[in-house]
C-alpha cells in the first residue's frame, strides 16, 4: 500500500508541474511521426478481495514497463504494452503472509489521442486485450502446489502525454485489467477463480520516430 501511495503522489506531481515545465516547447510539431516507444515504471495492485469468502489479499508491487505504438493517423494508434520484469506479490490471509506469486502482463490495444500532435498536453484513451502469466507460485496449500492459470480479458486505458519537444514526451497513465485466473491445486483445476482485476498506474518517458 505504501508503494501505491508513492506512485500516486508521483503521478499527481508530474501532472501538476508538467504544463509549466514543457509549455515553451509545445509548439514543436510532431505531425508525421508514426512510431513511439515509452519506458517507465508502474504499480500493479490487484483487487482487495480476489476470492470472496476466502479472506485473502494480494499486495501490489512496482515493476518496469515498456510500450511501443504505431500511429495510423495523428490521433489513432495501436499499442503493444507490457511489463519488462515481473510483479512480485505477497499473498496474505488472516494470520499474515501465506505465500508469494509473480505475474507479467502484456496487452495489445487501440488508442485515441485527443488534439493536435503539437499540443503541450495530449490526453488519450484506449481499449484492448491482455494476458498475464503467473509463475513462481509459493502459496500454502496443505502440502500440494497451488498455481494460477493465465489471466485473460479486457483492458481499458486512460492517460496523458506531456510534449517536451518534437521527439520527447513524458507520460502518465492508468490501466484497468479485467480478468479472472483459475486456481489449481496439485496441477488440477479447482473451479475457484480469483477475480484479480488490477489497476496499473504508471509514469514514463517516451520518444517519437
Amino acid at each position: 500500500m505504501t508503494s501505491f501511495r508513492i506512485s500516486t503522489l508521483a503521478l499527481a506531481s508530474l501532472i501538476a508541474v508538467s504544463p509549466a515545465a514543457f509549455a515553451q516547447d509545445g509548439t514543436d510539431a510532431s505531425t508525421g511521426k508514426r512510431f513511439a516507444v515509452v519506458g517507465g515504471a508502474a504499480i500493479l495492485h490487484p483487487d482487495s478481495d480476489p476470492l470472496p469468502g476466502a479472506r485473502i489479499d494480494i499486495d501490489g508491487d512496482v515493476a518496469p514497463v515498456i510500450s511501443a505504438s504505431w500511429y495510423a493517423t495523428d490521433n489513432i494508434a495501436v499499442e503493444l504494452w507490457g511489463a519488462a520484469d515481473k510483479f512480485n506479490h505477497r499473498v496474505r490471509g488472516d494470520a499474515g503472509k501465506i505465500g508469494t506469486v509473480e505475474q507479467q502482463p502484456v496487452a495489445l490495444s487501440g488508442q485515441y489521442h485527443f488534439g493536435a500532435p503539437d499540443k503541450v498536453i495530449r490526453p488519450f484513451v484506449g481499449l484492448g486485450y491482455y494476458e498475464s502469466n503467473f509463475s513462481s507460485e509459493d502459496i500454502a496449500g496443505g502440502g500440494d502446489h497451488v498455481g494460477l492459470e493465465t489471466a485473460k480479458g479486457a483492458m481499458a486505458t486512460a492517460g496523458v502525454d506531456f510534449n517536451i519537444n518534437q521527439r520527447w514526451f513524458a507520460r502518465a497513465d492508468a490501466r484497468y485489467l479485467k480478468g479472472d485466473s483459475e486456481m489449481r491445486v496439485a496441477g488440477q483445476g479447482t473451479g475457484d477463480e480469483l477475480t484479480l482485476d488490477p489497476w496499473v498506474v504508471g509514469v514514463g518517458i517516451g520518444a517519437r520516430f
